[in-house]
């Protein structure tokens, strides 16, 4: 299926129905008075996350959603029947705002969370509701309100605890593949990752993280290089960001500082919060290179970008450090848990 992580759409919820004039008219009741009842409520557009879900696809295609008006009101006080609610599901971590005034409507981040797009109508009055002792025949009643209406944006944002961040073939997909069972592609050519991926890793039976991958960031990304940023909203609700560096680069005109102070100012760019998060450096790839070149690699990089926070070394390939890696990760994580 194809991952569709945005999408533009349009609800209408129905208008109540109208209210009735009627009179009861009866044989041997040459008074019976006003019984016109009110008119039935509008249907309502209502959202549910739904976490067998991964993908706006639905919302593509099929962009506008109407629901039904209420029925009028009748006589011998009947009111009018009420208009079913259409019910939208999304994946689990959509969010949702308004086209026009840019409210958030809904942020759905739990299975099952649901929330109102647009509300029905009330159904109108019907005579008998004017009934009085100055006024045993009014004649009057009232039309049903009229339902909302909303140009909304669906966007997704993926749940993960952490993020993988690096310019393409720094071989986050290939950590990823060996920390868990995702198995995005892996190739020797750039932008191999179109679409995020999500990888639950385990460190034993009852502690484990979910990890994301998204496509690679080059320079440019926010004038629209590459692949664009687009893909970075799946990293804001993560609470920590990995970024790999390729230590090994096939290219030996490449610097992988200059790569990583690129990546870093994208990021800054697109969002400062999410660039004030949390964020560890990996240098992967460390197979390709002797232990004491590695060792002189690793240390010149991380003074030339001046950098005071955790470092770690690994090895996708077989494995080296994957499993410090993660030990570190799941204890920031319940460390994060343990404040909150």
């Amino acid at each position: 299926m194809k991952f569709i992580d945005e999408a533009l759409i349009e609800v209408h919820a129905g208008a109540g129905g109208k209210g009735a004039v009627s009179f009861r008219r009866e044989k041997f009741i040459p008074m019976g008075g006003p019984d016109g009842a009110d008119g039935g409520r509008g249907g309502s557009i209502i959202v549910i996350a739904d976490r067998n879900l991964n993908t706006l696809i639905d919302y593509r295609y099929t962009r506008i959603f109407r629901a039904r008006g209420g029925e009028g009101g009748r006589g011998a006080q009947c009111n009018g029947r009420g208009a079913e609610d259409v019910t939208l599901r999304v994946p689990v971590g959509t969010t949702i705002t308004d086209r026009d005034s840019g409210e958030l409507v809904a942020d759905l981040a739990a299975d099952g969370q649901e929330a109102v797009l647009a509300r029905g109508g009330k159904g109108g009055m019907g005579n008998m509701n004017f009934k009085s002792s100055v006024n045993r025949a009014p004649r009057q009643s009232t039309p049903g309100e009229p339902g909302e209406n909303r140009n909304l944006h669906l966007e997704l944002k993926v749940l993960a605890d952490v993020g993988l961040l690096g310019m393409p073939n720094a071989g986050k997909s290939s950590l990823i593949r060996s920390m868990s069972s995702a198995r995005p592609k892996v190739a020797d050519y750039p932008f191999t990752t179109l679409q995020p991926y999500l990888g639950v890793v385990r460190i034993d039976d009852n502690r484990s993280f979910v990890m994301a991958d998204i496509p690679g960031l080059i320079e440019g990304a926010s004038e629209g290089a590459g692949l664009g940023h687009q893909f970075l909203r799946h990293l804001s609700r993560t609470s920590l960001l990995l970024h790999v560096i390729d230590i090994a680069p096939f290219d030996e005109a490449y610097d992988p500082v200059v790569g990583a102070r690129a990546l870093i100012a994208e990021l800054k760019k697109y969002d400062p919060e999410l660039h004030a998060k949390p964020r560890w450096i990996v240098f992967n790839k460390a197979d390709l290179l002797d232990p004491a070149e590695c060792e002189r690699r690793v240390k010149a990089c991380v003074r030339r970008l001046r950098w005071k926070g955790p470092v770690f070394v690994t090895a996708a390939l077989t494995g080296q450090g994957c499993r410090e890696l993660g030990f570190a990760i799941m204890e920031h994580n319940e460390s994060q848990r343990a404040l909150a």
